[in-house]
């Protein structure tokens, strides 16, 4: 991004900061306007993003523009004095602490990091900051780092960072079209039934009372369902800890050929087998005593990934090994 220039603000807007004249680099062609200006006009509310938008104060090479039109390298954007809330200012002063995650690969296109348990993808929801914009602190010299996919927040494993945009559109195209393999390590309750290798049951979002978000099996006539399909595999088998009160357990590799919302969670609970110490959708009394025995956090791990490098077009596997806490857990004693 290159500021061109500050345009005087009329009086009406006193107190504002002046408009401004973007050029778009290189980096930023062939996003949508409204996710260019979510990213320049740090803490404006969506809401009021989409406004200016429709007003006209946004204008690409001064033409009116809609909020999908796409920008190009080059193109000169302008962007209207914004007034934000003291509280949002005060945030942005407050930035996201600098934090480097263990990296798997990194190259001029793409970082792979192994994503601790605990820690958000990104902010919001309650999360003031996440794994994003901590990378964003940590490596202020990088023109472009933007996530790929997502990881719920209890889930630890193979996170994807785009260091180009021609890298982020080339591997979110493969997520889209179930080009790439994923394929997690979840320690669920009781014995895994060895010839329930498939999971073929739509899910369907939906808000609590709270507005906490969950999702359920739905049934295939339903509308607002989607179909999502997971591949189970018995790795092992861990005994039942009479002493401490624990039932049998599998741990199994888990295959999601679809990417939907809690997709693994659901299902495996749907079938009797929730995923160990699961807040959501899990047993509850199981996980308060596992809590007492140390283990603290959800068994999912995004253990291995596949996918064609947004350059060379070769395939690439990644593997993240289980973390010291869940792999002492199931390890024999």
């Amino acid at each position: 991004m290159k500021h061109i220039i500050g345009a005087k603000p009329p009086a009406a807007s006193a107190g504002l900061p002046a408009a401004r004249l973007v050029e778009v680099d290189a980096d930023s062609a062939g996003q949508r306007l409204d996710n260019f200006l979510i990213r320049h006009l740090k803490g404006v509310p969506k809401t009021h993003v989409y406004r200016i938008i429709r007003s006209g104060e946004v204008r690409i090479n001064k033409g009116r523009v809609s909020a999908d039109t796409r920008v190009e390298a080059g193109d000169v954007v302008r962007l209207p004095p914004v007034r934000i809330s003291d509280k949002v200012a005060e945030k942005a002063e407050r930035p996201a602490p600098a934090r480097e995650f263990p990296v798997l690969l990194e190259d001029e296109h793409l970082i792979a990091i192994d994503k601790p348990a605990g820690v958000a993808v990104h902010g919001g929801s309650g999360v003031s900051f996440g794994v994003i914009e901590q990378l964003r602190q940590a490596r202020p010299a990088a023109k472009f780092l933007e996530l790929v996919h997502r990881l719920d927040r209890e889930t630890s494993g193979i996170l994807l960072v785009a260091k180009k945009r021609s890298a982020l559109t080339h591997l979110q195209d493969q997520f889209r079209e179930r080009e790439t393999g994923k394929t997690y390590l979840a320690l669920v309750t009781g014995t895994w039934p060895a010839n329930k290798k498939v999971i073929d049951l739509p899910l369907h979002k939906y808000l609590q009372a709270d507005g906490e978000r969950r999702v359920r099996v739905t049934t295939p006539d339903d509308p607002d369902g989607m179909r999502s399909i997971t591949l189970v595999k018995v790795r092992s088998t861990v005994p039942a800890r009479s002493a401490q009160g624990l039932p049998a357990m599998s741990l199994l590799e888990v295959t999601i050929k679809t990417g939907r919302t809690h997709q693994i969670r659901v299902h495996l609970a749907s079938q009797g087998h929730a995923i160990v110490g699961d807040d959501k959708y899990g047993d509850f009394d199981l996980n308060k005593r596992l809590q007492k025995l140390g283990m603290k956090r959800m068994f999912l791990h995004a253990w291995r990934l596949q996918f064609n490098h947004p350059a060379s077009g070769e395939r690439v596997q990644l593997n993240a090994e289980l973390p010291p806490e869940l792999a002492d857990f199931v390890s024999p004693a």
